[in-house]
């Protein structure tokens, strides 16, 4: 299909599906005219992209994930599965970190406008 139609499919929009592309997460097929050609695996591949990217992993992370999704084989995965379970656990601990920052400057936030309209009353 091409990337209006995979673009509707998927919910992606057509520029993130290039962005996915120029990332090396898809490599979606050519038309003879040279118009990508999305098939119904890079359209699931797509969807477990979108997924990963919303709960916040970096690119980074997702480009070594994919291959060991789509391969579905446990040989010779454990050291490097611990590894890349170490840095998701790492970023979710950064994660972690700036929203407890964020809730700070919040919390700081909601006193100084209870002081404030206090003033005003």
């Amino acid at each position: 299909m091409k990337i209006g139609d995979a673009s509707r499919a998927s919910g992606a929009s057509a520029r993130s599906l290039r962005h996915y592309e120029d990332e090396g997460l898809i490599v979606p097929g050519r038309f003879s005219n040279g118009f990508r050609d999305y098939c119904r695996s890079t359209i699931e591949r797509v969807l477990v992209i979108r997924t990963l990217l919303e709960s916040g992993l970096p690119v980074r992370l997702i480009r070594e994930l994919l291959p060991r999704l789509a391969d579905g084989s446990d040989a010779g995965t454990a050291a490097v599965g611990a590894e890349f379970l170490h840095e998701v656990q790492s970023h979710r601990d950064r994660l972690a970190a700036r929203i407890a920052i964020l809730s700070d400057q919040q919390t700081a936030l909601d006193a100084y406008l209870r002081e404030a309209r206090r003033a005003d009353a």
